[in-house]
């Protein structure tokens, strides 16, 4: 027997056609990459978003063709959003951050039809174009006194976004069709051969909006003011657009500004309660403060920094509660996970721990969200128990879980109940409370142990000296492997192997002791922001340990 209830498809135009209605003055603020600060509102981008859906109907575009973006995080991107997925076409947000090579691929093998861009792209845009394929049509996303010259776009395709969008009706009047159809494309970082594509649909995007909010999720809601750090190019801004579309909330999104003045200066004229970024702009703001101490952060008013796409360190849950009086909040997941699959919050249980009985909670990535079944399996593909202790293979299985690659690249991904690989290994408290132990690929097998790389990298960076730290095993004739810690040292600070070390003795195991400390003025980085592991193995595969003779 089927129930009685309307059959609506999840759609999401839904969402902006909400926000427009009933949140219309909620404000969305910009720092556009031009440098100024322009204001708009939920409303005004629902209208902008239809205008986009006119204007791919008037460049043919259909349900189903890819739309392509080079941009940051700004009201017209938002726009794009919803008025290209909304329009039954798919969006397409490209990272500008990853190798030329890689872009040019990406493009060609979604096949993208139209490309916006930012006008920081402009030369990146000029390279790209004379082997981009499938590419028929460029808009600046600018105005006409901003247009920038774009010599490698063949003559009559590059296109003003004020002129061609701005010239549209408001009046759009969205399609229906069936939820299952693809909504967005997001292409991993390709660490390892070329990227491959993550093929979202309109239904398990809007689940994992309706989830992203809850209040033991993210906690979005019509009071929040999101600082929006977390690059729109990257899983979707960890479907931030969407969820705060959903509820009204006010966005502030910073462009390219992401250095620690800008953001600290945005975080304060707009009010921001909540900020989502990766660790490294966090980074730069603590920077920026160091050099300001007359600046009180609790003056900011901030209740909730969201970290992810790296480990979140004690040092910075600790400088967030003591600076800020903000809660440092980290979530864990994949672009083939939308992203979201857990979040560390805390439990009612634990309001009467210490503050530093609570950090130790916080360290770990958090809780499953409702929708996303986990499991940890060992290399026979056992099922693992939640203990704490064993650790195994994280793999994934719900309704925004990837079930392979765009056009099938990697072949069959799913195990035989349905799971996704994720890469990473972890283990689960009774709690449900999952902590990454390492990639599967980066673990350090030392004497039939394994040594987790996370753990080392955050104790190393308790250190005051230290600004960022990787650590990666090494060759060793008797253990197999050792660990080796590669740190760049903060803007004027100084320390030797002997002192992290020394300091490391008081934070870990002994025999996770790292054998060797290098310092290095930085380090390799994927186009996310996460380091690049694979390329300092390769650099110091010879790397000689003390005491180990070649």
């Amino acid at each position: 027997m089927l129930g009685l209830m309307q059959d609506r498809p999840l759609l999401i135009s839904s969402l902006i056609d909400y926000a427009a209605a009933f949140h219309g003055d909620a404000e969305i603020v910009s720092r556009l990459p031009e440098g100024h600060v322009r204001r708009s509102s939920w409303r005004e981008v629902g209208e902008v978003s239809k205008q986009v859906a006119n204007a791919l109907a008037e460049w043919g575009v259909e349900a189903g063709d890819r739309v392509a973006t080079l941009a940051w995080n700004s009201d017209r991107h938002l726009a794009l959003y919803f008025g290209v997925s909304g329009s039954g076409a798919v969006m397409h947000t490209v990272n500008p951050r990853l190798f030329r090579e890689q872009i040019v691929y990406i493009i060609n093998h979604a096949e993208d039809r139209i490309l916006f861009f930012d006008i920081t792209f402009a030369a990146l845009v000029a390279e790209l174009a004379p082997e981009l394929t499938t590419v028929t049509t460029y808009v600046a996303m600018t105005d006409r006194e901003h247009m920038p010259e774009v010599p490698g776009v063949p003559e009559g395709v590059l296109l003003c976004w004020d002129d061609v969008i701005g010239r549209q009706s408001t009046h759009y009047d969205w399609p229906e069709f069936d939820e299952r159809s693809a909504s967005s494309l997001c292409y991993t970082s390709g660490t390892t051969g070329n990227p491959k594509g993550v093929l979202y649909s309109h239904r398990s995007t809007m689940l994992h909006t309706l989830m992203a909010a809850a209040r033991d999720a993210n906690d979005v809601h019509s009071g929040s003011v999101i600082l929006l750090v977390v690059p729109m190019f990257h899983a979707n801004a960890w479907g931030t657009p969407y969820t705060a579309a959903m509820v009204g909330a006010k966005l502030v999104l910073p462009g390219p500004h992401l250095d620690g003045e800008s953001v600290y200066q945005l975080m304060k004229a707009e009010g921001v309660n909540q900020s989502q970024g990766v660790p490294t702009v966090w980074m730069m703001l603590f920077s920026y403060l160091d050099e300001h101490p007359e600046i009180d952060p609790h003056e900011l008013g901030l209740r909730i920094a969201g970290t992810g796409g790296a480990a979140l360190p004690l040092s910075m849950i600790e400088r967030f509660d003591r600076d800020f009086g903000a809660q440092a909040m980290q979530g864990w997941g994949m672009t083939e996970t939308s992203p979201l699959c857990v979040i560390g919050r805390l439990l009612p249980k634990h309001e009467g721990l210490s503050q530093s009985e609570k950090n130790q909670i916080m360290l770990k990535q958090g809780r499953g969200i409702c929708g996303v079944e986990l499991k940890i399996v060992d290399d026979d593909g056992n099922r693992l128990p939640w203990d704490g202790k064993a650790f195994g293979e994280v793999w994934l299985r719900g309704p925004w879980i990837a079930s392979g690659y765009y056009r099938g690249e990697g072949g069959e991904k799913l195990d035989a109940e349905g799971f996704f690989p994720t890469g990473d290994v972890a283990t689960i408290d009774p709690d449900g409370y999952l902590q990454l132990v390492d990639r599967a690929k980066d673990v350090i097998k030392s004497g039939g142990e394994w040594v987790s790389s996370i753990d080392l990298e955050n104790a190393a960076l308790g250190h005051p000296a230290i600004a960022e730290a990787a650590v990666i095993g090494v060759p060793h004739p008797k253990w197999q492997e050792r660990p080796l810690l590669v740190a760049v040292l903060r803007t004027g600070q100084t320390a030797t192997r002997e002192d992290i070390l020394e300091y490391l003795a008081g934070e870990v195991a002994k025999w996770w002791l790292p054998d060797d400390v290098v310092f290095v003025d930085e380090l390799p980085h994927t186009a996310t922001g996460k380091i690049l592991k694979l390329e300092l193995r390769k650099r110091y595969r010879d790397h000689e340990l003390p005491g180990v003779s070649s």
